[in-house]
């Protein structure tokens, strides 16, 4: 799917995305990381369940939706990773205030 450049020298920090431990690198958004992991994350829809995985990647398409250490409906193309974030893939709509 996706593949890093060689040569990448950015520091790694370590996320957890549904509870398993990822490798990604400093600077990355959180969607750029899940592209580059290559485990299958992708979200679902609310209304017919389709599922998405990031598609503009600036902020513009809302297909990249997840939750990032416990609050909901984050655009992870928006956010940094930082070392021990907790993701989990948004699968549905979620409660207002979760």
């Amino acid at each position: 799917m996706f593949k890093r450049a060689d040569g990448d020298a950015r520091r790694p920090v370590t996320i957890h995305v549904e509870g398993q431990a990822v490798t990604a690198r400093e600077g990355d958004t959180v969607s750029a990381a899940l592209l580059a992991s290559g485990l299958d994350v992708r979200r679902s829809t609310a209304v017919s369940g389709a599922r998405r995985l990031p598609y503009c990647m600036m902020g513009v398409c809302f297909d990249c939706l997840v939750t990032i250490d416990g609050v909901g409906n984050r655009q992870g193309c928006l956010v940094p990773v930082a070392d021990g974030m907790q993701i989990e893939i948004q699968k549905g709509k979620r409660e207002i205030g979760k």
